[in-house]
């Protein structure tokens, strides 16, 4: 019978403690990495592009992640899509939100779409608009990776959900990005 080694090798535990240390840096000063004017145009252009189809898209990033995403371990995947769930952009008539998430620490992007969308769009797209984004992300330049991504999203939601010229526009989710 062997023993089992419950020690995590130090270069995991150096790298556990590096993530905690720089999350909570970013979440105490990485809040003002984009700035309230900055996110009143984000949220404009997700207001605009929402009058050309019937998706709705929402913006969420974080200086940090809480410290029980930490603690386990937990991929940028799994904190968007609980946020996704949180913000309810899957309860959407047409069941085609979007969440457009951000990590900020780690510069990294999600995007979650819901499965009117996701139906339409093979996950080679998704893939693509993310490393084009990250680009922006890993220079500091939230602003125009998020303005960008609103864009690539926007496009796609035109082609597959367009807005009819006589259809009621309802704004079934809130525009304004959520930076937490």
């Amino acid at each position: 019978m062997g023993v089992e080694n419950s020690e995590q090798p130090a270069h995991t535990l150096w790298r556990a403690l590096w993530r905690l240390v720089h999350h909570r840096w970013h979440d105490a000063f990485g809040r003002s990495a984009i700035p309230a004017p900055a996110l009143q145009r984000l949220g404009a252009q997700v207001a605009a592009s929402e009058l050309q189809h019937t998706g709705q898209i929402r913006i969420v990033a974080e200086a940090g992640l809480p410290w029980s995403y930490l603690r386990r371990h937990a991929r940028t995947r799994e904190r968007a899509l609980m946020l996704f769930s949180k913000h309810r952009v899957w309860d959407t008539e047409h069941n085609n939100g979007v969440l457009i998430y951000l990590l900020m620490p780690e510069h990294a992007f999600e995007v979650v779409a819901d499965r009117g969308l996701a139906r339409q769009v093979p996950p080679e797209v998704w893939q693509e608009m993310a490393a084009q984004m990250s680009a922006q992300f890993r220079q500091g330049h939230y602003e125009e990776g998020l303005s960008q991504a609103v864009s690539a999203v926007g496009a796609l939601l035109i082609q597959h959900f367009p807005r009819a010229a006589d259809s009621f526009s309802s704004n079934e989710l809130p525009d304004t990005p959520i930076v937490r």
